[in-house]
C-alpha cells in the first residue's frame, strides 16, 4: 500500500524537522514555522534543546546505566544523532526499535534502518494508542525480559486527554521488566508565548498538539525512581554529559525526565 501524504497541511514531524535544521519539510511547514517564529521565537530553542537532550539521555542510558535496548516511540523524521547512532556509538551491541504511525515517517524509514554488525535497528509502523500491539511487534527485535529504555519525546502532546496519555504510558511500562527506564521530554504551557504558539499551530489544520503543565509531565513518572536531576527544564538535564554544547538557555518552555522502573 502506498502511503498518502497530505501536502496541503502542516505536519508535526516535518514542522519539527524544519526547526532543528533538517531538510524533510514542505512550504506549508515552513510557512507555519515562520509564522510561529514570529509569535514565539523560543520554540526553535525548544526543538534544538530537545534534540540535544535525546543525545545526553541515550549516552547516559547506554553508558552509566548499561541499557542495551531502546524503544523509541514517535521517532519523527531523522536528522543527525538519532537514537541508534548515539546508542551504538557508546555500545555497539545496542538494539533499537523505532515506532511511528505516520506515512511521512514511513517514507523515510529506510534512513533509520542502519546498524552496527553487533546490534540491530528496526522500524515499526504502529500506534502509541495501541501499546500492547507496539510491545508485541517490538519483541521481534528486543528481548522484553531484559531492561528497555522507553523513549517518548515530543509525542505525548498528540494525545489530548491527559488521563489517556497516562494510561498509555503505564500500559507500555507494564510490559517492560524492572530496570527499564522511561524517557520523556515535551513542551510545557509555562509561558504566554508557548501557549500562543500551540494555539497557532493547532489552528493551522495540522493534527493538534497539546502542551501540558510541569506537574502533568512529572505525573508520567509516578511509581518510578527518578534519575538525578529529576524533572527539569530540558537543557538542565545533565548538561555535562559529553556531546554538543546546548545553545539554548535553561528558560525553554520544555521539561524532561528519566525514570527507572523498580
Amino acid at each position: 500500500m502506498v502511503a498518502v501524504i497530505d501536502f496541503t497541511k502542516p505536519h508535526s514531524a516535518r514542522f519539527w524537522n524544519y526547526f532543528v535544521g533538517g531538510t524533510d519539510h514542505f512550504e506549508v511547514d515552513r510557512r507555519i514555522g515562520d509564522e510561529i517564529k514570529g509569535v514565539f521565537p523560543g520554540l526553535v530553542d525548544v526543538a534544538v534543546a530537545g534534540r540535544l537532550f535525546l543525545g545526553r539521555a541515550v549516552r547516559h542510558l547506554a553508558g552509566e546505566a548499561g541499557i542495551r535496548q531502546f524503544l523509541d516511540i514517535g521517532t519523527g523524521l531523522p536528522t543527525a544523532d538519532n537514537t541508534h547512532q548515539v546508542a551504538q556509538k557508546v555500545a555497539p551491541d545496542a538494539r533499537i526499535v523505532y515506532v511511528d504511525n505516520d506515512p511521512v515517517v514511513l517514507e523515510h524509514a529506510n534512513a533509520l534502518l542502519t546498524s552496527t554488525p553487533q546490534g540491530a535497528t528496526s522500524y515499526l509502523e504502529a500506534d502509541l494508542h495501541h501499546p500492547e500491539a507496539v510491545l508485541e511487534a517490538a519483541a521481534g527485535t528486543l528481548d522484553l525480559s531484559r531492561p528497555v529504555a522507553l523513549m517518548i519525546l515530543n509525542t505525548l502532546g498528540h494525545v489530548a486527554d491527559h488521563d489517556q496519555a497516562l494510561d498509555l504510558v503505564r500500559r507500555l511500562l507494564a510490559g517492560l521488566p524492572a530496570g527499564s527506564h522511561l524517557v520523556i521530554s515535551d513542551s510545557t504551557a509555562t509561558s504566554e508565548g508557548m501557549i500562543a504558539a500551540s494555539e497557532a499551530y493547532n489552528a493551522s489544520g495540522a493534527v493538534p498538539y497539546h502542551v501540558r503543565s510541569i506537574g502533568e509531565i512529572a505525573g508520567f513518572f509516578d511509581g518510578l525512581d527518578l534519575v538525578d536531576p529529576g524533572i527539569v527544564q530540558v537543557p538542565e538535564w545533565r548538561p555535562d554529559i559529553h556531546g554538543p554544547t546546548d545553545p539554548a538557555t535553561a528558560a525553554v518552555d520544555a521539561y524532561c525526565g528519566v525514570g527507572r522502573k523498580p
